[in-house]
């Protein structure tokens, strides 16, 4: 039942609405859903969003939409109005058509990407990003509102029209480059001039530019309203522009007010009014009409909330989630080079909330229970029971004891996890919030947390006093007194969860990417993350505000799937080592750095280390070009992507990692052909010929894991079944304990991707473990995936695993999948191997003609009879018999005398433009796929279709040719076509096989060949056979044919030696 609440606080008003439901065991209890918040409404001023929500919530307009006549109905009305994730797509669409609008209307330099388009998508993607993160800081009271009001704006400027670019020049820039990435006190316009004419502030990107465009005093309003904004820092908003080995500027965001800047993103882009545009790129189909507005007028219609969203507390407004999914449905923009979309060339897509959440709860149950088991035997045998209530969204007690919660603190503190393909940050940002989560409970004052930090620095000034180079010793420990003293003000900061973030990012969380901007959007969260946490004061500096921590070595652009080609541990000097111990203290300086002088400082000490180390390297007898690519590797460079990953480089993780989770990119082989034969060296053990992408980060990511830590992924299950998929489940099966499996088939989790699966599995040796394991069933919504598993989830052994298929099926099931392997032979071995396709035309307007045209053809010419074959489409063969569509295949083979039958070379000629563009070498009148042998179709013949939802064969004895969709096996036994059409075969051809969207099969050979025939006695085959004949004389329809079929089933059935309870297992679904 639906509670509502209101909540008045001041002059605002928040509305609640939580839905509970029943315990499942206890009905004296219930248990907390969900909490949907609209929140802060300003009675007096509400917010144009906040209307909107209230006048659909409104009981007329509610019941003229919804069923409202129970609280039950009532409760589903509401949560279709406040659905979050509507309120994203609708947000979404508005900012793609504005997206592929800004695209056409832009100018960015050329930088070192010379395709302007390419240039301009990321870009616009990148302005997005900026603005979004500028809009929650608006939220949040740190960036004047002012900044976006027009009227104010036009006070301010010379020109904010159309064309005119001033907008984004003069403000946005400012704020970005020199407002949140400057000091505060240190903040002014740049010097034009300097001794001898040179420009004084030539690159200095973060002074204030554009001067001219204000009205006299503009510009000194605008430094009025940009002195309330705090310095942020962490690398979002730092310009790109930088210069080459030679000083000559390179220009990426082109912050300049030189003349020659070519810069142009009109001010139209920001405040214009609704206006109907042409977007040939939308969707990538050729485009249309779209209504698109300024960018402005976008954001102020929405609610933003700095506060991310979870599982069971949600606020109807725009969080901070929505960065990533923006971002991941724009890559899916039309690339007009390949014609395909960015998301198919990266495999990105978005990891919807609920996924994230239980794959983050399972990862880390997995890791904390060994945890806590190492430290001796369980005081309990409910020790995963407690884990789960610890988890959970509750404010209970934690059921462990003082010493147990120190475990669990001191766990979380040194846990490393890593998403190799990370994206926009969505399993990072769900760790994160997760052990937040777990320290707020265990640790309600951060006591615990705290002094586990400040052992790692005592920890940490042992091992620097150890170090043999004065230089980089006096370095350590100067580093670790700064550390000391930015630990203290991070804990004595009245948000706790403000050092629980900040420690965990810097310790336990790290990501991959192979798109710089995904890395960008990842860091982004992880900085609102720790925006919400502040406060301000405005008596202290900065407003109060902590600046960032820089992520540079947290989250890289990099190939994950590549290692640097050297072993950290070969032939590595002391004066390497030295090096690397100075680069890391280097490295967590930079992190911990809150200016742009000491960044820069640091960044420079970077470099320097890092070619000295290339050089050693070199000297230490490593390949020049593994130490050249080590020593150019800039972890800063916010445009490059590494083309290897090297954890203890780039990361500073030596030791390996506790948990791997990732939704790894599903990329097809066929897009892979450049990177296979690296990928095949480097994993032996699962690469094919034919494996996708996603089979390589299984391989790669178990290498990165330490012995007993965790992988957990959620990617396509074409493994499962699939040939390219056998050493990946040999691997799987045979190298890791395997915790649970969820298999979705073809539920909607994913737009963008078909048959997702989840794996949970310990790097571990099997030892008879036990795998918990779901098939997915249509019915409930995908949302409740979770709570469905736990209760209807089945045991089943890991050997069960087979090389040949997994199979998520109950052990009774497996059982009876082997009695009908062991009956008879295999389908493949009983008709020696004739499987057959039809015919691929290149043409079928041309090839295939109707009853009519048949007879005007012969009419013109006799020869043409010859030529002309009874034809049938996919959809024309039913289930036992064919149903003749009156159509006629032109049989115009390969080699064929075509003047030799010239009413049918007049009929094809006026398709000829067409026909010589189809594939193969073949004469354009010549069908594409000739038939090497064409008296096989005009032979009796068992046909069936490539894609059908029940069996579906059909026995043709009038010599039908069909189409290459259909499929045929030459025979003159009707009695396998009624043992094919039986529920037996179904059922078990469904178990073996890979239902697609819809519940439909496949008519794989790979699949089909592995029926099993039974040796039916000849009374049998009789019997079977005459009953299939009714059936096909019937055309598988009348009231008898469903007898017919009985009795075949039940014939069929004792020929397996199935018992009555087995057939009515098959005729249950299993």
């Amino acid at each position: 039942m639906p509670i509502l609440i209101l909540f008045q606080h001041g002059a605002l008003l928040t509305i609640s609405i939580i839905n509970r439901r029943l315990h499942k065991r206890d009905a004296r209890r219930d248990v907390l859903e969900k909490v949907t918040l609209i929140k802060d409404i300003r009675a007096a001023e509400p917010h144009r969003a906040h209307l909107e929500i209230l006048y659909d919530l409104s009981l007329p307009v509610l019941a003229a939409a919804h069923p409202v006549g129970s609280f039950g109905e009532l409760q589903r009305a509401w949560a279709t109005v406040l659905s979050s994730a509507e309120l994203n797509k609708r947000f979404y669409r508005e900012i793609a058509s504005w997206y592929f609008w800004a695209t056409q209307q832009v100018t960015f330099p050329a930088g070192v990407e010379p395709d302007a388009a390419k240039r301009n998508d990321v870009a616009i993607i990148r302005l997005i990003t900026r603005m979004i993160f500028v809009w929650f800081l608006k939220e949040k009271g740190l960036v004047p509102a002012a900044l976006f009001n027009p009227h104010k704006l036009e006070q301010m400027l010379t020109d904010l029209a159309h064309p005119a670019s001033s907008y984004y020049k003069a403000i946005l820039q400012n704020l970005f480059f020199a407002t949140l990435n400057q000091e505060m006190d240190k903040r002014g316009f740049r010097s034009k001039a300097s001794p001898g004419g040179r420009d004084g502030n030539r690159l200095v990107t973060n002074r204030y530019r554009y001067q001219d465009y204000f009205r006299p005093g503009g510009d000194q309003q605008l430094l009025e309203l940009l002195s309330t904004v705090p310095f942020l820092n962490g690398g979002l908003f730092e310009c790109l522009d930088t210069e080459d080995e030679q000083r000559q500027p390179i220009r990426i965001d082109g912050f300049s007010d030189e003349s020659k800047n070519p810069l142009v993103v009109p001010n139209q882009l920001f405040f214009g009014a609704w206006l109907e545009v042409h977007l040939p790129r939308l969707d990538g189909t050729g485009g249309g009409m779209r209504r698109v507005r300024g960018l402005i007028h976008i954001l102020s219609h929405y609610k933003f909330t700095v506060v991310e969203n979870t599982p069971i507390e949600e606020e109807i407004a725009l969080d901070p989630e929505l960065l990533g999914q923006v971002f991941e449905n724009l890559l899916a923009a039309y690339n007009p080079e390949t014609g395909e979309t960015a998301r198919k060339e990266t495999g990105s897509f978005y990891t919807p909330r609920e996924v994230v959440s239980y794959m983050v709860d399972e990862s880390l149950l997995a890791y904390l229970e060994t945890a806590l088991l190492a430290q001796g035997p369980p005081t309990s045998a409910d020790l995963t029971d407690r884990l789960r209530h610890l988890l959970a969204y509750n404010a209970e007690e934690p059921l462990f004891d003082s010493a147990q919660r120190q475990q669990l603190i001191a766990a979380i503190d040194r846990a490393k996890i890593l998403d190799p393909a990370c994206g926009s940050g969505a399993f990072p940002i769900g760790v994160l919030q997760k052990l937040v989560f777990l320290l707020g409970k265990l640790d309600p004052h951060n006591t615990g947390w705290k002094q586990r930090q400040l052992a790692n620095i005592a920890q940490d000034q042992a091992t620097a006093r150890q170090l043999q180079d004065e230089h980089a010793q006096e370095l350590a420990l100067g580093a670790l007194e700064q550390k000391h003293a930015d630990l203290e003000r991070a804990f004595a900061y009245d948000e706790l969860d403000y050092a629980r973030k900040l420690y965990l990012i810097q310790s336990c969380i790290y990501g991959v990417d192979i798109q710089p901007i995904a890395v960008q959007i990842a860091k982004l969260r992880c900085f609102i993350a720790l925006i919400v946490e502040q406060q301000t004061d405005e008596s202290l500096p900065n407003r109060g505000v902590l600046a960032l921590p820089n992520l540079e070595t947290r989250f890289v652009a990099a190939n994950a799937l590549l290692g640097a080609g050297v072993q950290q541990n070969a032939l590595r000097s002391q004066q390497v080592i030295r090096l690397e111990e100075e680069l890391a203290v280097v490295r967590q300086r930079h992190f911990e750095a809150r200016t742009p002088t000491t960044k820069r400082k640091y960044r420079a000490e970077d470099q320097r280390i890092r070619r000295q180390i290339g050089g050693e390297l070199k000297r230490d007898g490593i390949p020049g070009a593994t130490a050249d690519r080590l020593a150019q590797w800039d972890p800063y460079d916010q445009n490059a992507t590494a083309d290897f990953f090297d954890p203890v480089w780039m990361f500073g993780v030596h030791a390996s990692f506790d948990i791997v989770i990732a939704n790894p990119p599903y990329v097809r082989q066929e897009r892979i052909k450049e990177q296979k034969p690296a990928l095949q060296e480097a994993y032996p053990e699962v690469a094919t010929g034919t494996a996708d992408l996603y089979v390589y980060f299984y391989a790669r990511s178990l290498q990165l894991l330490r012995t007993g830590g965790v992988l957990t992924f959620i990617s396509s299950n074409k493994y499962f079944r699939a040939g390219y998929g056998k050493k990946l489940r040999q691997h799987l099966a045979a190298h890791t304990r395997i915790h649970s499996i969820i298999d979705f088939g073809d539920a909607p989790v994913f737009t963008a991707i078909a048959y997702p699966s989840i794996i949970i599995t310990r790097k571990a040796a099997p030892d008879g473990a036990t795998v918990r394991a779901l098939t997915w069933e249509p019915g409930p919504p995908v949302s409740e995936f979770a709570r469905i598993f736990l209760q209807s989830s089945i045991a089943l052994d890991q050997k069960e695993l087979r090389a040949d298929g997994w199979r998520l099926e109950s052990p009774a099931v497996l059982r009876l999948l082997d009695k009908l392997r062991a009956a008879g032979t295999p389908l493949g071995e009983y008709v020696q191997g004739r499987f057959y396709y039809g015919i691929k035309t290149g043409l079928n307007e041309a090839f295939v003609v109707d009853h009519a045209t048949h007879d005007a053809l012969i009419a013109a010419h006799p020869s043409s009879a010859e030529l002309l074959k009874p034809f049938l489409r996919g959809r024309d063969v039913k289930r036992w018999a064919v149903h003749d569509p009156k159509l006629w295949l032109i049989l115009s083979r390969r080699g064929i005398n075509i003047t030799q039958y010239p009413a049918i070379y007049e009929h094809l000629k006026q398709f000829k433009q067409r026909l010589e563009l189809k594939a193969g070498n073949n004469a354009w009148y010549e069908l594409q796929a000739s038939p090497g042998d064409v008296e096989r179709f005009e032979q009796p013949k068992i046909i069936y279709p490539d894609i059908y939802e029940h069996q579906s064969f059909a026995f043709d004895d009038q010599s039908f040719y069909c189409v290459n969709t259909c499929y045929f096996i030459p025979t003159t036994e009707p009695w396998l076509c009624g043992l094919l059409n039986s529920q037996i075969i179904e059922w078990y051809y469904s178990q073996v096989s890979n239902r697609i969207r819809g519940g439909y099969l496949r008519s794989f050979n790979t699949y089909m060949e592995l029926i099993p025939i039974p040796d039916a006695p000849a009374a049998e085959r009789e019997a079977i056979a005459t009953l299939a004949q009714q059936c096909i004389k019937a055309g598988g329809q009348g009231a008898q044919v469903a007898a017919w079929e009985a009795e075949i089933d039940e014939r069929v059935a004792r020929l397996y030696g199935l018992t009555a309870a087995e057939l009515a297992a098959v005729r249950g679904g299993g």
